[in-house]
């Protein structure tokens, strides 16, 4: 079933590259992965990209970089067969854009379709606390479909190391998704 999913991720200006990153390695190095992982970052997500994990992004194999000022990449089309597109992380900035419908880049215009089209869109801020206007523009994309993921790392699994409670939201995020992951199950892997 992974084999022939295309799936989107856009890196957006919120703080946690660490969860990008990770869920970028942990999709591209699955047995059965996606197909196609087309990667979209916001400006603002590239220079915390580097920031963040003292590295400029580079797309590896089976990863394709589109530019995010660019309307002519395949997921700016609901005739393209991308089922799946995660905001990670999701700036409360590029939520609102979302939210509101204002397709001002790839990023917006590539969920929008994704909203359209009644695939699944899975936004995961990294924001705290949240205000009313982040609350009603959650409110409102879970209206539309879109699935809010919290960067919200869980401890019942007991994480020794930063890597495993990041972990905990990307196998989460994974889940949702559609794939397999070795996700911890509360009271099942005891």
């Amino acid at each position: 079933m992974s084999a022939d999913r295309k799936i989107i991720i856009a890196i957006t200006g919120a703080s946690g590259s660490i969860y990008a990153r990770k869920l970028l390695e942990t999709l591209s190095g699955m047995k059965r992965q996606p197909a196609e992982i087309a990667v979209i970052l916001s400006d603002n997500g590239r220079e915390i990209w580097k920031s963040e994990t003292g590295t400029d992004f580079s797309a590896w194999t089976p990863l394709k970089e589109y530019n995010n000022n660019s309307f002519y990449a395949p997921c700016a089309s609901g005739s393209s067969s991308y089922d799946t597109m995660i905001v990670c992380p999701a700036s409360m900035g590029t939520i609102g854009r979302i939210a509101n419908g204002t397709s001002d880049d790839l990023i917006a215009r590539a969920a929008d379709v994704m909203l359209k089209e009644r695939r699944k869109l899975i936004i995961v801020p990294r924001e705290t606390p949240y205000n009313l206007i982040h609350i009603r523009n959650m409110e409102s994309l879970t209206l539309s479909g879109a699935i809010i993921c919290p960067a919200s790392p869980s401890f019942y699994s007991k994480p020794e190391t930063i890597s495993d409670l990041v972990m905990t939201v990307v196998e989460r995020i994974v889940s949702l998704a559609g794939f397999e992951a070795g996700v911890y199950r509360w009271m099942e892997n005891d």
